[in-house]
């Protein structure tokens, strides 16, 4: 990596934790071939909190989770607001891509975001009704996508959620859902 300007390496620092949020401050070092105190010095300047902090509030999430178990929902949940957002991140990897090609399958940055379309509802049982969703660009192994699902309006036991998944800032893939909820004691 070629020598940074403090501002550069701040930025990429930001989006880099932004990213993978579990990242220590030796990964980053050695990523950035700095020493551990000045990524402790960017992070203080930038208002980031050390990896535990941030590990901490990804287990908040994953305690406020209803719909879902923690193993369900496809990738790492980063934040959720039960009935608003919910945003999470996905390390692809070979196991996930097409043999010949390095291209991520389709089918699990949809997993991603239709998990995180159930993830973000307040009920016991979730159901997917429909989906209208787009590729918009190729997704290779080691890409690190994030997505973000928000509630659009609610009708009832009916969610319009709105998911979009990016890599860094480009959009890969874009969804429409309509979900179903159900309190599943109804069910007795």
């Amino acid at each position: 990596m070629k020598k940074l300007s403090k501002k550069e390496r701040q930025e990429l620092l930001q989006k880099i934790i932004e990213d993978n949020p579990f990242l220590t401050d030796r990964e980053l070092a050695e990523r950035f071939n700095v020493s551990i105190q000045t990524i402790r010095l960017d992070r203080l300047e930038l208002g980031i909190p050390e990896v535990r902090e941030r590990t901490k509030s990804v287990a908040s999430a994953y305690a406020r989770l209803r719909s879902v178990n923690e193993g369900e929902v496809i990738g790492e949940l980063l934040e959720l607001e039960l009935d608003k957002y919910a945003e999470s991140y996905l390390e692809t990897n070979k196991e996930m891509a097409l043999q010949r090609s390095h291209i991520i399958r389709g089918h699990y940055i949809f997993a991603q975001a239709n998990s995180l379309a159930v993830a973000v509802i307040n009920a016991k049982g979730v159901l997917t009704g429909s989906a209208s969703i787009k590729y918009h660009r190729i997704v290779r192994i080691g890409d690190v996508i994030k997505a973000r699902a928000e509630v659009k309006r609610k009708e009832e036991r009916k969610y319009f959620i709105e998911v979009r998944t990016y890599r860094g800032s480009e959009l890969v893939f874009s969804g429409d859902f309509i979900m179903f909820a159900q309190e599943l004691e109804e069910e007795k």
